[in-house]
């Protein structure tokens, strides 16, 4: 049976998903906000699994929060701080997930989330999000000590859903993600949601390129 893992975060739920919320605090700025606040988290896990200095994902996305205030000239109170990562574990998902879901549920595929996120926020985002029943279990890299693309995450992944990399695709938005699975030797499907998305020069493709997840579903029947 193929074992498929979604990636949660930019690719299942939308991670500019308190653009409102922030146009109160911070206006004209919330689009450049969101996104510097995203990147940043990213490159904080990224740096942190290099350095071999693990802290929790919570961890990145609350300093990349600080970094982002400061950037931004944003002087948000320690209240407001705590509002916004609260409400970050209640990002919701993007319009196609439950339909996909439910439908990939239905056939012969085997659904799990997997993320950089740690275990309890996880399942309260997915639950907040409507999603999680949808799953067969949530794996996070916590127990990893480290974070995506590092190669010992994926392989994480297969030994906890007892799967082999060759039946095992990862669903992701995020490129430096495809990349690492395709790496340790999983399919893939990058589902490129903008179309100024680009992916990565580095002559490592993904198995299939979508660009929703309801194309994803009839793309995949046919493999």
């Amino acid at each position: 049976m193929i074992t498929l893992a979604f990636d949660v975060y930019g690719t299942l739920i939308d991670t500019h998903g308190l653009l409102a919320e922030l146009e109160e605090l911070v206006g004209e700025k919330a689009p450049a906000f969101s996104h510097t606040w995203r990147e940043k988290q990213l490159e904080y896990s990224f740096r942190k699994g290099l350095m071999r200095k693990y802290e929790p994902f919570s961890v990145c996305t609350r300093q990349a929060l600080d970094f982002t205030c400061a950037v931004h000239d944003a002087n948000l109170s320690l209240e407001r701080k705590e509002h916004l990562l609260r409400r970050y574990r209640a990002l919701p998902a993007f319009a196609d997930v439950q339909e996909c879901l439910s439908r990939l549920k239905s056939t012969c595929f085997r659904l799990f989330a997997f993320s950089n996120g740690e275990p309890e926020a996880l399942e309260e985002l997915l639950t907040n999000a409507g999603i999680r029943s949808l799953f067969q279990g949530v794996v996070s890299v916590n127990e990893t000590r480290s974070f995506k693309p590092n190669p010992d995450v994926y392989s994480y992944f297969l030994d906890q859903t007892d799967s082999v990399a060759e039946d095992a695709w990862l669903i992701s938005s995020n490129p430096f993600d495809v990349i690492g699975a395709v790496s340790a030797g999983m399919k893939s499907a990058w589902v490129r949601r903008s179309q100024a998305a680009v992916f990565d020069p580095w002559g490592i493709e993904p198995t299939l390129t979508v660009t929703s997840l309801a194309e994803l579903y009839t793309k995949l029947l046919r493999e």
